[in-house]
């Protein structure tokens, strides 16, 4: 707890543990946490997909599986870094192009991850024969997991924090300041990852007409990060990107909130036959 008697708040808030960086290292190797984080949310996912495909006998076997995870982790890492440089840091990549290249620099963004993996599992559908929205109905249930765990990976990277708020539980990131912020990131753990997680797994327990859980994911995680943005702190060199409020995120978020009202639309309106749970 940290009193603030300086920073208009008179009571004591809670205060960013300063974590280290590096989870652990064996010999000249240092695990840092942000990796951590990844290997936890693809392992996750292959847990989960290999689970619910011995519900559906028949439809995915091992290989594919361990073919998915490795495709939607290229996806997301490839379309995640270029996402957030062509979407987040334009002007940096214009005067420096090399930068795109040093990932170690940090920098991945959801929507980018996103459209990567589409390709990915497209190209990866393609070749086996599946139709591309069986495998996106697939694996949309597993993707929240992997959110979550990238989400508390920025907490403990300390980073994407949220704005000032005098909530009660509101937290100092002394990295960044001595305001108490909205600690946004564990609100992005708690709607993008569990309760994303909940609904797009229930939804999918039973059988539903292709692209309707697809649809579900797009708008659920649209809506919800939509108003999470509320909370989180926009980027320094962005600021609010429209209207004078709205965040890049956001503005990220309403293709993704049409697309699962689309969707939707079409799974339930064009007699689309129930696909297995």
């Amino acid at each position: 707890m940290t009193d603030l008697p300086d920073s208009g708040y008179s009571k004591s808030v809670l205060t960013f543990p300063q974590f280290d960086p590096v989870a652990f290292a064996i010999g000249p190797i240092s695990i840092h946490w942000y990796g951590v984080m990844y290997i936890i949310a693809f392992a996750g996912a292959w847990g989960l997909a290999s689970y619910r495909s011995k519900k559906i006998p028949d439809q995915w076997n091992a290989e594919q599986i361990s073919d998915l995870v490795f495709y939607g982790a290229l996806g997301a890492v490839l379309g995640g870094r270029i996402g957030s440089v062509f979407f987040y840091n334009f002007d940096r990549f214009l005067s420096d192009p090399i930068w795109l290249l040093r990932v170690w620099e940090g920098g991945m963004a959801f929507h980018g991850g996103l459209l990567g993996v589409l390709i990915a599992f497209y190209l990866y559908s393609k070749s086996i024969g599946k139709g591309f929205w069986e495998t996106i109905d697939f694996i949309a249930p597993f993707v929240p997991f992997g959110l979550g765990a990238g989400r508390l990976g920025n907490f403990i990277g300390g980073e994407l924090w949220g704005r000032p708020t005098e909530v009660a539980w509101g937290m100092v990131f002394p990295h960044v300041d001595n305001l108490a912020r909205h600690p946004s990131q564990l609100y992005q753990v708690a709607l993008e990852g569990v309760a994303l997680f909940i609904i797009v797994w229930w939804f999918s327990s039973s059988p539903k007409p292709r692209m309707a859980v697809a649809g579900v994911f797009s708008l659920t995680y649209g809506c919800f990060r939509f108003f999470v943005e509320y909370f989180r702190e926009p980027d320094s060199h962005l600021g609010f990107v429209a209207l004078d409020w709205m965040t890049m995120g956001q503005l990220l978020c309403i293709p993704m909130i049409i697309a699962g009202l689309v969707l939707l639309y079409l799974a339930y309106s064009n007699g689309n036959k129930l696909a297995p749970g």
